[in-house]
């Protein structure tokens, strides 16, 4: 159990832990490609290690000195089958974007997860990879883990994804680099692009339009990968300083990502004091460093448009909108419902134990504020998101919180609660 005690400022200069999407990704990528990937500033988080461990399992030689990995890479088809159940842990990105590159091979694999996993929707990727010609059973008609995956001869198809899911185009994209002729991935509203940028980085055969993306087969070489900080991770403490009054703080070398900087976007919209130092790029990834000053909220509306730039910061988000004037109603969100927990229903109930105004809406909430919030137990769902979520809300709250199973926290950020005493002492 995680108890937070009101503080009366944040202030700082602090760094967070390696994004967690660029992460998984170096490692599969540099797991199928040439020769030798480093990654620096690896996220050590229980996600991240799941990635690692079904990757050794396919055969792929991964070295671990702290948060820097050597991937010593098995080609576009090195990769073997595996002797046992592959186990993707909590981690939904690891099911996910792997069951995109097991379509391309040419054996047979079991991919499963915890009991949070099981029950998230896997249908979403199992249908595009069957039409591109993986055989793919699972629970439900693959429609639940675990999934059962015979790949190769795929064949490229021209997808509109019905859902805005990053790891949805990242599994067909993945997958495209193994198939005959053009795979082509429409999105109404672009996702996060981290696949896309690193593919070409690695020498992938992809070209990014307007509204879409196509990929033929590729041969990748192994890169250097340099993690940022995770603007997710970052997102927590960003709201506990913008909502306090006098505070400070500086959270260095973050990436920036247009796709992922949504958060940036709706504090700014709320009168948030926030300005960006020291941008540089790296393996086609800006970086830079966030300033963050404390002052009061505005309520602001937050619709489906920007929805996939920010859906993991929502949880926290509401937090901010809890100290906020005015109302804050976010729409569009229903792919909140389908994460490590229904995140829509596991706010509103918790918010509400602490005193918070709040409403569920079916595809979202409404927040009126201020609020005076008061201390209490609040449950983490075993959901990361959720956790730090409520332990920022404890910052401002009248009376201690307490989280309970706050040790989900470990599977993205395990140094949470040092970084938070770190800006809150």
């Amino acid at each position: 159990m995680l108890k937070v005690n009101p503080v009366k400022k944040v202030q700082g200069v602090i760094t967070v832990p390696g994004d967690k999407s660029i992460s998984h990704r170096g490692v599969m990528l540099g797991s199928i490609s040439k020769g030798k990937s480093i990654i620096t500033g690896f996220l050590l988080g229980e996600d991240c290690l799941s990635t690692i461990k079904c990757f050794r399992q396919l055969g792929v030689e991964v070295n671990q000195q702290g948060n820097r990995i050597e991937v010593i890479g098995r080609g576009t088809n090195g990769l073997m089958e595996p002797n046992d159940v592959l186990d993707a842990g909590n981690s939904g990105t690891t099911m996910r974007l792997m069951s995109g590159i097991l379509a391309g091979q040419d054996f047979m694999s079991v991919v499963t997860g915890d009991g949070s996993l099981r029950k998230r929707p896997m249908a979403r990727v199992s249908v595009p990879l069957r039409e591109m010609g993986a055989t793919i059973d699972g629970r439900e008609n693959g429609k639940l883990a675990p999934l059962v995956i015979r790949g190769g001869n795929l064949k490229g198809i021209d997808y509109k994804l019905p859902v805005s899911s990053a790891q949805v185009k990242s599994a067909v994209l993945l997958a495209g680099i193994y198939a005959d002729g053009v795979t082509k991935v429409t999105e109404k509203v672009q996702t996060r692009d981290h696949t896309e940028r690193m593919l070409k980085s690695f020498g992938g055969n992809i070209n990014c339009e307007d509204g879409y993306i196509t990929v033929k087969r590729s041969e990748l070489e192994g890169q250097e990968v340099e993690v940022p900080g995770d603007i997710s991770s970052a997102a927590f403490f960003m709201v506990a300083a913008a909502a306090r009054e006098g505070s400070h703080l500086v959270i260095k070398n973050v990436g920036l990502n247009p796709t992922r900087t949504g958060i940036i976007d709706v504090l700014m919209n709320m009168g948030a004091d926030i300005t960006l130092d020291n941008i540089r790029s790296s393996g086609g990834e800006e970086i830079g460093d966030i300033v963050i000053k404390g002052k009061k909220l505005q309520g602001t509306n937050i619709t489906k448009e920007i929805i996939p730039r920010l859906i993991d910061e929502i949880p926290v988000i509401a937090v901010a909108a809890s100290m906020a004037e005015g109302t804050t109603r976010i729409t569009g969100a229903e792919e909140l419902k389908f994460k490590e927990s229904n995140r829509i229903t596991a706010t509103v109930d918790e918010l509400k134990k602490l005193g918070v105004n709040i409403k569920e809406l079916p595809d979202g909430m409404e927040i009126v504020g201020p609020n005076k919030i008061g201390g209490g137990t609040v449950e983490s769902y075993d959901d990361h998101r959720i956790a730090m979520a409520m332990a920022i809300c404890g910052l401002f709250a009248e009376e201690p919180v307490a989280i309970n199973d706050s040790h989900c926290i470990a599977i993205s950020f395990p140094e949470f609660e040092d970084k938070l005493k770190a800006i809150t002492e």
